[in-house]
């Protein structure tokens, strides 16, 4: 069976395109469609919704951080046994850095390296028949982006429908729907973007609301029709981060959760076994596994009680005497002396690191990092180079005296410096690990 597969893009970040996924995801699964969803760029909360919504793994594919083997590796993976696979872009559809052809990082170097159209979300709140233009430019942007249809979002009534509607299918562009404005279909967000589908206290209940909207509004029929088959050639692992050990600890309540569903799996696929423990919950990291994984998450939001968290605190000191612990932007911020949050309180950390980090003091970190390691950590041995994401406002108020785990540059090569910490066999930074560069 060979999946179809369809790219959902817009012109940019809040243009409704996670409401059209998730709703579309559970409107088709709803049919019996077998259906997956995948997230483009390095967001990785959206694809927590799109397991919460087909209840499948969800996936992030990276073309920047990801050579385009290891994409071809996980798209495979994600499509089998599909018939569908919906993929959302990140941001504006061509939204990406200025580098090397296809690697950008933008939604439309996937729609290039796959052959596959895209389904255009397009905003029309305050605007009709100029969305048309929108549309137009979309059309004719780039020769090998294939723009399929389009759904109107956010329409004002029937009326706003129809202006919009027929200008674009004037110009080609056939319409597969329209989803009126509804604020009852908007999904929570915070400083970091969506609350997370995990926390969302009536999920379920408000997938369902979106795939009501999705049936009532939009052509399903002409949206699988608009999907084309997923034939993708064999790719290669090669470049997937390998498991840091045999039996991984990893942190995992509300304070930790951002670590990439591609990573999980391969770590799986290699053999590994993860065994999950909660701080929040004050435990301590099992004694029999090999290594101890802090993921970024929002422990600047819990702090008093992993402050309070004596037990695995102090089992986590026990932990890294003599084997590996790693921590991720929050998972980073945990490891050392001590947090501020957002009230000007301080917090006592594990101190197995020596820097401190405030979120008082916020200051918007924002884009791929390549990473050249000094020395030996859990992500990689000297001298590799891991490429990865850096998202968070949390500021570092004392850097502290311990060696930094890596120089980092951004996307296009530039250097910015210095990153991380190191002692012993501890160690952490702000950025998330994607893939090997």
């Amino acid at each position: 069976m060979t999946p179809r597969a369809l790219i959902i893009g817009a012109p940019r970040s809040g243009s409704g395109k996670t409401s059209v996924t998730i709703g579309l995801l559970r409107a088709f699964a709803r049919r019996g469609v077998k259906v997956r969803g995948i997230k483009t760029g390095p967001d990785y909360i959206d694809p927590g919704f799109h397991e919460a919504a087909t209840r499948l793994p969800g996936l992030n594919l990276d073309s920047w951080a990801m050579a385009p083997d290891l994409l071809r590796h996980l798209a495979r993976e994600q499509a089998e046994e599909a018939e569908l696979v919906l993929i959302e872009s990140a941001m504006g559809l061509f939204d990406g850095i200025v580098t090397e052809p296809n690697r950008s990082g933008a939604a439309s170097d996937l729609a290039r390296l796959f052959g596959l159209p895209v389904l255009l979300v397009l905003d029309v709140s305050g605007q009709s028949q100029t969305a048309a233009a929108v549309a137009c430019g979309f059309m004719h942007y780039d020769r090998q982006v294939k723009i399929a249809a389009c759904v109107l979002n956010r329409a004002g009534s029937e009326r706003h429908r129809k202006l919009s509607g027929e200008a674009i299918e004037a110009i080609g562009l056939p319409v597969v729907g329209t989803v009126l404005r509804d604020p009852t279909l908007i999904l929570p967000e915070r400083h970091l973007g969506l609350v997370q589908a995990s926390e969302h206290p009536e999920m379920d209940a408000h997938i369902e609301r979106l795939a009501d909207a999705m049936e009532r509004s939009l052509d399903l029929d002409a949206i699988f029709a608009a999907a084309k088959p997923f034939e993708i050639p064999a790719g290669s692992p090669e470049k997937a981060l390998p498991p840091p050990g045999q039996r991984i600890a990893l942190a995992q309540d509300a304070a930790f959760t951002f670590l990439y569903p591609h990573i999980q799996r391969q770590w799986r696929a290699m053999g590994a076994e993860i065994i999950p423990f909660s701080p929040l919950s004050d435990e301590a990291p099992p004694a029999d596994c090999d290594i101890c994984w802090l993921p970024g998450g929002y422990p600047e939001l819990h702090p008093g009680r992993l402050a309070a968290a004596r037990n695995f605190k102090s089992g986590l000191a026990d932990f890294s005497e003599t084997k590996p612990v790693h921590g991720e932007c929050g998972g980073y911020m945990v490891l050392g002396e001590t947090l501020e949050d957002a009230d000007g309180v301080t917090h006592v950390m594990t101190g197995l690191l020596s820097h401190r980090t405030s979120f008082a003091k916020r200051r918007m970190n924002l884009g791929y990092r390549q990473a050249t390691l000094h020395a030996g950590c859990p992500i990689g041995q000297p001298g590799e180079t891991v490429r990865g994401h850096e998202f968070h406002y949390a500021s570092v108020v004392s850097q502290g005296t311990d060696e930094p785990v890596a120089t980092i540059a951004d996307g296009t090569g530039k250097e910015i410096g210095p990153s991380g910490g190191r002692r012993g066999l501890v160690s952490g930074t702000f950025f998330h690990a994607i893939a090997r560069g």
